[in-house]
């Protein structure tokens, strides 16, 4: 905040509105939109390693690992994710502490289950009652990454499984006609080539990926679209110094930018990936490449 910003009702419209927007609020606000890209930026290879240990579990030999890999697919893509995200967090934390109370807690002699109320010891709470703010506020985030990784790694193991299918078999059988394991022929031949037909899908799901950010509000996350609507909502003198009517269409208007310029630099992205993936492959992609270069 400036130095200026001492009495509010004495300064002209500009250096109000400077004083306004460098409000401890309006920097919790800004700090957010990095709250946000480090949840994608975490959250999109943790998704990713999910969803192709998902596509390679059921494409496995062993048909009870196969049944695992494919039922995780189903059953995530199949509930709304707005369930999802309501439920499982509750259940996460509460196996975290279970399991923490009977490492830590052998001696308890009362139910854990008590009615609705899940009790466990004081050493078994995630995080600690006495912990500082910043670790409650590390552990909410570690949970929102690890259920939105969960989510969206089902829908990526469903892309990584058909683009696995899609590679020629013919290709697999020559590659171990010459002499590969089949493990050497997954990771030489069918792995460096799936990538070219898995981007499209995981393009989309990349873009599904950053309009469900926010989706972090329900998980106790304070991201962008909580302080728009907390810092644009109607205020008066009695809860702040910086009195307003409803601003909220003019920070929304804000999101609104920021995620479509944030979308277009990612198709932008995208789109050399894909050409650079695309090279030397015998995909339509990659003869247009060729014929692009003759």
């Amino acid at each position: 905040m400036f130095s200026f910003c001492v009495d509010p009702d004495t300064l002209d419209r500009v250096r109000w509105m400077a004083c306004f927007l460098t409000t401890g609020k309006h920097l919790s606000f800004y700090s957010s939109f990095a709250t946000v890209l480090l949840l994608l930026a975490l959250t999109a290879p943790t998704a990713l390693a999910f969803g192709f240990g998902a596509a390679m579990a059921a494409r496995a030999p062993l048909a009870p690992v196969r049944w695992i890999g494919k039922s995780y697919i189903a059953i995530v893509r199949g509930v709304p994710d707005i369930a999802f995200f309501l439920f499982f967090v509750i259940a996460l934390d509460q196996a975290f502490e279970w399991l923490r109370h009977k490492a830590l807690c052998p001696d308890w002699d009362q139910p854990i289950r008590q009615g609705n109320d899940f009790v466990v010891c004081d050493a078994a709470k995630l995080p600690l009652g006495n912990s500082a703010q910043w670790v409650h506020e590390a552990y909410g985030f570690f949970v929102a990454i690890l259920t939105f990784a969960l989510v969206f790694g089902a829908f990526a193991g469903n892309v990584l499984y058909g683009a696995m299918r899609t590679v020629p078999h013919a290709q697999m059988e020559t590659a171990e006609a010459y002499g590969m394991t089949r493990s050497q022929a997954f990771w030489r031949i069918l792995v460096p080539q799936m990538w070219v037909y898995a981007i499209p899908g995981l393009s989309n799901l990349w873009m599904v990926l950053i309009k469900a950010t926010p989706l972090l509000f329900l998980l106790g996350v304070e991201d962008i679209v909580y302080w728009a609507r907390e810092l644009g909502g109607s205020k008066t003198t009695r809860f702040t110094d910086y009195p307003h009517g409803d601003w909220r269409v003019w920070y929304f208007l804000g999101l609104l930018v920021f995620y479509l310029c944030f979308t277009r630099l990612s198709e932008i992205a995208l789109e050399r990936l894909t050409r650079r993936l695309s090279r030397g492959q015998a995909t339509l992609g990659g003869e247009a490449l060729r014929k692009a270069g003759a």
